[in-house]
């Protein structure tokens, strides 16, 4: 199986640029006394990061411009 570059350059290297935010989300501002349910735990910080960047690389749907047929 050949890796496609254009898919991992848009959508494999956000999720993986979010998880690594999530956690340093977690790192530098996350909650230390457990009362934090994401915050506090940097597994769950990390999947939720790469959860956010996902969500924002899922492809959506786009309107096709439908062209008039000219019927002479």
């Amino acid at each position: 199986m050949k890796l496609d570059k254009n898919f991992l350059i848009k959508k494999v290297l956000p999720v993986l640029g979010g998880a690594v935010l999530g956690y340093a989300y977690f790192y530098f501002v996350g909650c230390y006394s457990g009362t934090c349910p994401i915050t506090s735990n940097p597994y769950i910080s990390t999947f939720y990061g790469g959860l956010i960047a996902l969500i924002l690389v899922f492809p959506t749907k786009t309107k096709k411009d439908e062209q008039p047929t000219n019927s002479n």
